[in-house]
């Protein structure tokens, strides 16, 4: 037989058991030229070397030997977990068919009976060697396939949360876009109206203007002139012809008010588009702080630093869903008074969004789960804990990434990098 066909097992380890230390002598010498090969001459020692730093791959175990004998200490070795996947062959003079059936039923996997013939032995040891490595093999591939198992899993976990929260983000869209389009006919007919009230104060006021000249020209009525006069003064006539004025410019105002709210909505729900896009980081995030500025306005104050950022090609929707959670999160740590910061800028290939606040902060042991599905430090009813995990799987598949800094007491920051290209799958598709 070729022993050098199986690398494996050219240097395995073969631990050989033996009270008669001629037959340990006479073992040991047929092994070592193809294998390592360790000697023990009782049980209790070879139960030593086998539980030890460099367990044996393979057990040639005698079975008559003072003390403890070769069935007690294969009872042992499987009653160890350590070592009960260790090949043990017997190797004795006993050659009745009894002891070769009490053998194989403790869990030998072979049983040789002396006198020793070289060849039979190696091709013995050989083929429970090999046997082994598969088993080792098998079982690693186990070990793999349920790890894989359990990432797919959580994965699939994950994802399940994203299609949920892009689910209801989509119906936000199509109500966004409902409410959109329900807002506007009133805006527009009242901005119509405020254009036409205008124009007809206009000509009423010509028409006033031209009564005050006949009133200062006519002399002969004065009890109709005293009317006149306490009429005005009781109307405050003068303070009517400014106010209403103002009057006109404040709803004009206000109209437009609404109205860039409404395009606002539109622009961050994108319910007609949810494609990859050139997008304008700068006006994506004026657009999301109009939306919640009811959430900011009355105890924080907004500071805003844009840097002069290029285009980024992403999905908008989805970049703003990450802003609208991030400034939330940021008004909601904030309990009184303090500052929300936004700063954007550019290095190199990529843009960054920076979204700080001078709220509560986040203890350094609550800091590494943040991300983490449905983990929230928020009260009952507050939050349910994708916010921040969504956040991260869409910049994620942006092929960006999102950066944390909290100091509690003194408020958090959070940093979200985006490249300004495309990622590479997204270039193959268009290409296609």
């Amino acid at each position: 037989m070729d022993m050098n066909k199986t690398e494996v097992s050219t240097r395995a380890r073969i631990l050989v058991v033996d009270d008669d230390a001629w037959n340990l002598a006479v073992l040991s010498t047929m092994l070592q030229p193809h294998y390592e090969a360790m000697g023990a001459p009782s049980g209790e020692l070879a139960l030593q070397i086998a539980t030890g730093s460099a367990p044996p791959d393979l057990i040639l175990l005698d079975v008559l030997m003072p003390g403890m004998d070769g069935y007690e200490v294969l009872t042992r070795l499987r009653n160890n977990p350590a070592t009960s996947d260790i090949p043990v062959i017997f190797i004795t003079g006993l050659d009745s068919v009894e002891d070769e059936e009490k053998g194989l039923k403790l869990g030998a996997v072979d049983y040789i009976t002396k006198p020793y013939c070289l060849p039979i032995i190696l091709g013995r040891v050989h083929t429970q060697l090999e046997l082994k490595n598969a088993r080792d093999r098998l079982r690693n591939q186990n070990v793999y396939l349920e790890a894989e198992v359990a990432k797919r899993l959580k994965e699939n976990q994950q994802v399940h949360n994203q299609l949920l929260q892009s689910e209801k983000m989509a119906a936000i869209g199509q109500l966004a876009a409902g409410i959109a389009h329900e807002i506007n006919n009133p805006v527009g007919f009242v901005t119509s109206n405020l254009k036409t009230l205008d124009i007809y104060k206009q000509d009423m006021l010509e028409i006033l203007d031209a009564y005050e000249a006949l009133e200062a020209a006519c002399t002969s009525d004065e009890t109709a002139l005293l009317k006149i006069h306490s009429l005005k003064q009781q109307k405050d006539f003068s303070f009517l012809r400014t106010d209403v004025d103002q009057l006109i410019s404040e709803s004009r105002q206000g109209m437009a008010r609404v109205a860039k709210i409404v395009r606002d909505l539109k622009d961050f729900a994108h319910a007609e588009n949810q494609e990859w896009l050139w997008a304008d980081l700068n006006s994506g995030l004026d657009s999301t702080l109009n939306i919640i500025w009811n959430e900011i306005k009355y105890h924080c104050t907004l500071n805003k630093a844009y840097g002069d950022i290029p285009k980024v090609y992403c999905m908008a929707s989805q970049i703003n869903q990450v802003l609208l959670n991030l400034l939330v999160n940021a008004a909601q740590a904030i309990p009184e008074k303090g500052e929300i910061t936004v700063r954007t800028g550019q290095i190199g290939d990529e843009v960054s969004i920076a979204i700080s606040d001078t709220g509560s902060g986040i203890p350094a042991e609550t800091l590494p789960r943040i991300f983490e599905p449905f983990f929230t430090t928020k009260p009952v009813g507050k939050g349910t804990g994708l916010g921040l995990a969504i956040s991260f799987d869409i910049v994620h598949k942006h092929k960006g990434r999102i950066e944390v800094e909290s100091s509690v007491g003194k408020g958090t920051a959070f940093t979200v990098w985006l490249p300004i290209n495309p990622p590479a799958e997204v270039v193959t598709k268009m290409e296609n």
